[in-house]
């Protein structure tokens, strides 16, 4: 039975073809594996006599040091009934250029993977920097990137290390980054402006549909599940591209100016008016949550149960008298509201988020810290995602909706996110008392996420890095 892309996958009953396509899959696609540690290698693969090099190093890896996606979900289920730790992620993935660089002539055919980020069409729709103004390690063509990811840091420095010792000399690191998982005081996983983060993911596989049915609030309004469509797609280079899946993998380098948004915070408290407790709801105007993840639609304060909900739409906010239409979240997933396409067209955008943050810093995210005792660089998220489709999933989010000062649909220009947007900012309106209709016209708030690297991939199955041998 071929494998089912137009539904969720129920894993534990898969047999057949389904069954096939998970032992050959990498972990971290179709659910998030631990990685509060994370190491991320970008390659530069040797001329074309080396190429044989390159390829034996990806097959290695492959029979060595990577797990399937099942494997992942055992060791996940057997964590939880048994407590017993499960062992590290490995990932590879390939740019287009890295394709072309191992001499392999079925590539996969999405259009903006073939372009590819550092190409200046993508840098014009993404709104880019400059290439030049990006870490050095991303000025050169990258080939592939190992991503080795672990919840304890001694778990993946082993494994990185054994990665490296198996790199040949023909194969250059361009550049390595490593991510550092940050919690709040309940566990939860947070980025570096103090916000609660990656709680709104599609979700790929039933199980994981049923427990948010079952041990959050209910998914009877907002429905995170998704097809299996959404985020996988066919591996032509592998031996039978029908059970061999893979899927494009975005890599963004986005430093965090923490000093410059907590400011931002600030001010437009300020400009609001807000005082006392209620100056926090200026922060969650700039998010669309507070920092422990309470909705603001939902919710004028914080304080929501853990793990914090995201079974709400913005339905019963249409006239944003709660969250500001410009709000990073209502941008970047507008649950339906968006106003320019069907509802359920508007779900096809999501991706499988992956992000981990990054850098060292001494105070607490969390805490009462005037915004002068914050970090102005060295920190941020390293931003990473798998999709189906590059340009109707990352660019469509980035360039069509956080970019794009008129969207969504409202009685105002919304403007950018003020978050992950990128180009001109002008001011925008909110409505300071909660759920009230007076407006007043604030001052833009300034960018404070800078890209510094990154690229497009594609995660292959294993199948086709064990074929390289």
């Amino acid at each position: 039975m071929a494998v089912d892309l137009t539904t969720t996958l129920a894993w534990t009953t898969a047999s057949g073809d389904a069954a096939t396509m998970l032992d050959e899959l990498q972990p971290n696609i179709l659910k998030a594996h631990a990685r509060d540690h994370l190491s991320a290698l970008f390659l530069q693969f040797g001329d074309k006599k080396h190429a044989g090099e390159a390829k034996g190093f990806l097959a290695a890896l492959a029979n060595q040091q990577m797990k399937s996606a099942k494997t992942q979900l055992q060791e996940i289920s057997t964590f939880k009934a048994a407590g017993t730790g499960g062992t590290p992620y490995v990932g590879v993935g390939l740019t287009a250029a890295g394709y072309r660089a191992l001499g392999v002539r079925q590539v996969p055919q999405d259009e903006s993977f073939l372009r590819g980020m550092r190409d200046p069409a993508t840098r014009q729709k993404l709104a880019d920097p400059p290439r030049s103004t990006f870490d050095p390690g991303y000025h050169g063509e990258i080939h592939a990137v190992v991503l080795i990811g672990d919840a304890t840091d001694g778990a993946m420095t082993a494994r990185r290390n054994e990665v490296l010792a198996l790199l040949p000399d023909s194969v250059t690191v361009l550049a390595e980054e490593a991510g550092l998982g940050r919690t709040n005081s309940r566990g939860e996983g947070i980025e570096h402006f103090g916000y609660v983060d990656g709680r709104s993911q599609p979700l790929f596989l039933a199980e994981d549909v049923d427990a948010e049915k079952n041990s959050t609030d209910g998914i009877n309004v907002w429905d995170p599940s998704a097809p299996l469509s959404q985020v996988l797609v066919a591996d032509v280079a592998a031996p039978d591209p029908a059970v061999h899946f893979g899927s494009y993998f975005v890599f963004r380098k986005l430093e965090q100016n923490v000093r410059r948004f907590k400011q931002a915070e600030l001010d437009l408290a300020d400009t609001l008016g807000l005082t006392g407790d209620d100056r926090e709801r200026a922060g969650a105007m700039i998010i669309g949550r507070f920092e422990d993840g309470t909705p603001l639609t939902t919710q004028r304060e914080d304080g929501a149960e853990s793990p914090v909900s995201n079974n709400f739409t913005f339905d019963s906010d249409l006239a944003a008298g709660k969250c500001p239409f410009q709000a990073h979240i209502r941008k970047t997933n507008p649950r339906g509201s968006g106003g320019f396409e069907e509802p359920a067209d508007e779900r096809l955008h999501l991706m499988a988020r992956r992000g981990v943050p990054y850098g060292e810093r001494a105070d607490d995210p969390n805490g009462d810290v005037p915004p002068a005792q914050r970090p102005s660089g060295g920190v941020g998220l390293l931003f990473m995602a798998f999709n189906s489709a590059l340009g109707n999933q990352f660019e469509f989010t980035q360039a069509t909706w956080a970019d794009n000062p008129g969207f969504p649909k409202a009685p105002v220009k919304p403007g950018l996110d003020p978050v992950i947007g990128q180009g001109p900012r002008e001011s925008s309106e909110y409505v300071p008392g909660w759920g009230g209709t007076t407006t007043v016209t604030a001052p833009p708030v300034p960018q404070a996420v800078t890209c510094k690297g990154g690229d497009y991939f594609f995660m292959p199955s294993l199948a086709f890095l064990r074929a390289l041998a």
